[in-house]
């Protein structure tokens, strides 16, 4: 384990008391490529993570990156009414995220490396590095989103994730990359790898919706983590994709890969806006299937240690 805390929204916490992790979701969000879709209420969030921790939830990693309503001092007041554990991200997403001549699509990679170190390290910007000369939250970001295009890195995409393999390997954070429908898994590995990330250090989001297990496996024996969060996505395939998913990578000799979240990045998927599945689904719904598959000493590796092991950063409780 790179380190024996993580970087929350209120200060450093030990591994020990993360519990159960969702290792990718979203409580505030805005972007263009979801119209109609963010969430900002603080009240209703509130509500919806107070329902995560009644299931059992006792951390979730709020991937919400730069550029995308990123709101560290609402994170704050979260953590801090409702006792849960928040690690927030900086980094960048995929294109289709950025409207056109949003400074992310130009920006060289030394600028973004910088933002994301300074998130890190310093304390996260308060709107998304629109206005560089505004004091920084004393809230600093514990991990770091990236993210591709379908089948493919784009030129812009290309250059972020250089800057994020930068931040990542200056800092030790870890990465977690949005994988559009589950591709470009080994590509988005090689550029990483190749910009001095560590794969010990690398996520990959997604897969699960491109449910290849021996696809899977070639990643995960490369030293990367799967991180699955289609769960409850019956839109996509039902929960026993996701779970015959895991029993194959698994046997394959890869428990130690896995990490599971629900990425509720819109607000019908939330049960405060009146949606759902909501956070209550991790534990309610899907553990109990997985632990009749597993059991529980395999169950509490994905949900408890592996995600405490990834998102640990050296040095993070000075």
């Amino acid at each position: 384990m790179p380190g024996s805390h993580v970087v929350s929204v209120t200060g450093p916490v030990a591994v020990e008391r993360l519990g159960v992790v969702d290792a990718h979701d979203h409580l505030f969000i805005d972007s263009p490529g979801m119209p109609g879709q963010g969430c900002h209420d603080v009240e209703r969030t509130v509500a919806e993570v107070e329902d995560g921790r009644e299931s059992g939830i006792g951390t979730v990693v709020e991937m919400t990156p730069i550029g995308l309503g990123r709101r560290p001092a609402a994170l704050r007041a979260v953590a801090e009414i409702t006792g849960v554990t928040i690690v927030a991200a900086s980094g960048f997403h995929r294109d289709a995220h950025y409207p056109a001549g949003h400074w992310v699509h130009d920006a060289p990679v030394e600028l973004l490396r910088d933002r994301i170190v300074a998130d890190l390290t310093r304390g996260m910007h308060p709107s998304d590095w629109n206005d560089p000369g505004l004091p920084l939250d004393r809230a600093r970001a514990g991990a770091i989103k990236g993210g591709a295009s379908y089948h493919r890195i784009t030129p812009s995409e290309a250059r972020r994730l250089e800057a994020i393999a930068g931040a990542s390997a200056a800092t030790g954070a870890g990465i977690l990359v949005h994988t559009e429908i589950g591709t470009a898994a080994h590509d988005v590995v090689d550029l990483l790898l190749a910009s001095g990330a560590s794969p010990d250090r690398i996520a990959l989001a997604h897969l699960d919706r491109n449910p290849d297990w021996e696809l899977h496996a070639e990643v995960a024996a490369r030293g990367v983590t799967l991180e699955y969060d289609t769960i409850g996505r019956t839109k996509y395939h039902p929960d026993s994709v996701v779970l015959d998913l895991v029993e194959r990578v698994v046997g394959a000799g890869h428990l130690d890969r896995l990490m599971l979240g629900l990425d509720l990045g819109a607000r019908d998927y939330l049960r405060a806006y009146g949606g759902g599945p909501g956070l209550r689904y991790l534990l309610r719904t899907f553990a109990p299937r997985l632990r009749r598959r597993l059991g529980d000493a395999a169950t509490d590796r994905i949900l408890v240690a592996n995600p405490a092991a990834f998102y640990a950063i050296e040095g993070a409780g000075a």
